[in-house]
């Protein structure tokens, strides 16, 4: 879900096109299981050149946890029907 970056001060390189990494946020879309999840802005290390977002481990950890309470939440809903 993401790459880890260990040190934000190392001038970092986006692995699909080189251009430079800089921080910044990014949307964050998921479709899955009867259910749409978007968020408009989530911190991110962002490439200038093609646009492409890599998390830090913390925000994939926070998303992938929200996202297991959200599946857990929708199965619960789905069953109540």
């Amino acid at each position: 879900m993401g790459k880890r970056f260990p040190d934000e001060e190392a001038e970092m390189r986006c692995m699909y096109c080189q251009g430079r990494m800089e921080r910044g946020t990014t949307p964050f879309d998921l479709h899955r299981h009867g259910y749409h999840l978007t968020f408009d802005a989530v911190a991110a290390w962002v490439c200038t050149q093609c646009g492409e977002a890599y998390f830090d481990e913390g925000q994939a950890t926070a998303l992938q946890e929200m996202i297991q309470r959200v599946d857990e939440e929708a199965k619960r809903i789905a069953a109540s029907a």
